[in-house]
């Protein structure tokens, strides 16, 4: 699966170091002269029309990728998680190489050095560790602590930055990350389907998510080797599904050959992988459309809210039991990050 992670940055700018959850964690950092896509759609709808709809699209994939997996994963028996991360990267590249070659959303950037191979391959990696165990999660936690564990990624990414490149933040920007921790610890005390491997790498996926941040914003610094986010999943999809491969392969056994023998008695499964796989995909192309209809700041907003939205729909659909103080506890952590996104916007104003 891919996890979405947002990525907020300004056109030309390096990446920032704060993010807010998301199924997949690509960076946005598009060059001058990206192309102008949607101009025959937009013709027949109004701007607003057509900003609604993709905000529309952005939210049913978000959400979608993640009870997909979470139904395949958990309810239907398919309980080969690293198999379903390979499918979902291989499906990006796919549809990656299409969007940028056939349909030309952004103009095409070729990887220029070994150097700069070395440093997304690194990213890659980091990238497969974060999305396999958010996937593998889906296995033993129902999406909504899944989500109430996911948006902790502030708290990570201020832990990491700190340790890696001695940032610091404001006293303000601290005292907002309290009621981030406070509320995932109130929600996991609470919660009734606990299950204590889910949890931790639930928390391995949250913190892999904040770690690629950071090293993103370490590795890919010069103007050469920025890269935007459409050509950067191109390249990144195919190199994690090479990594990903070998660990299907010794840790899940011949899931090509189960697959196909799954498939003789309920095709159904070919159906939903094939819609798992291409949803995966469709998350990263909204984060696009969103940033490029919209901008980097409503984004992050649309992710805060986003965690609320997925846990409501998943209770709804999964009928998961939840607990007064587990809402509480979810509740005070998303009033966390919004706390946390504020106080980054008001450090940012005063620094500058």
């Amino acid at each position: 699966m891919v996890e979405a992670q947002t990525w907020t940055t300004r056109r030309g700018s390096n990446p920032r170091l704060e993010t807010t959850e998301q199924v997949v964690d690509i960076p946005a950092t598009p060059p001058g002269g990206v192309r102008n896509s949607g101009n025959a759609i937009g013709s027949f709808l109004s701007p607003n029309v057509l900003t609604a709809l993709i905000i529309a699209s952005w939210y049913l994939s978000n959400i979608g990728v993640l009870l997909l997996n979470k139904y395949l994963l958990s309810f239907y028996g398919y309980r080969y998680p690293i198999f379903l991360t390979m499918l979902h990267m291989l499906s990006c590249a796919g549809y990656s190489y299409a969007a940028i070659n056939w349909l030309e959303l952004v103009p095409l950037q070729h990887i220029l050095s070994r150097r700069q191979f070395l440093k997304i391959f690194a990213l890659s990696a980091i990238f497969c560790f974060s999305v396999v165990c958010g996937n593998t999660s889906l296995r033993y936690l129902p999406v909504s602590f899944n989500q109430a564990i996911g948006a902790t990624t502030p708290f990570f990414t201020a832990i990491f930055a700190f340790l890696i490149t001695c940032k610091k933040e404001t006293g303000e920007v601290y005292l907002a990350l309290l009621p981030v921790v406070f509320g995932i610890v109130l929600a996991s005390n609470s919660e009734p389907l606990f299950h204590l491997f889910g949890f931790l790498i639930c928390i391995g996926s949250t913190a892999g998510r904040a770690l690629k941040s950071v090293v993103q914003g370490i590795l890919l610094t010069s103007e050469a080797e920025k890269l935007h986010s459409m050509n950067l999943l191109l390249y990144m999809a195919p190199m994690a599904a090479l990594i990903l491969l070998p660990f299907t392969l010794y840790i899940e056994g011949n899931v090509a050959a189960f697959t196909v023998e799954k498939a003789r008695g309920d095709s159904f499964i070919i159906f939903l992988l094939i819609g798992n796989a291409t949803v995966a995909y469709l998350v990263n192309l909204t984060n696009f459309l969103v940033t490029k209809h919209t901008s980097a700041l409503t984004l992050q907003v649309l992710g805060n809210a986003k965690a609320a939205v997925a846990a409501v729909v998943s209770v709804l659909i999964f009928r998961n039991p939840v607990t007064v103080m587990g809402m509480t506890g979810f509740a005070v952590t998303i009033m966390g990050v919004v706390l946390y996104s504020e106080a980054k916007k008001r450090s940012k104003v005063t620094t500058h």
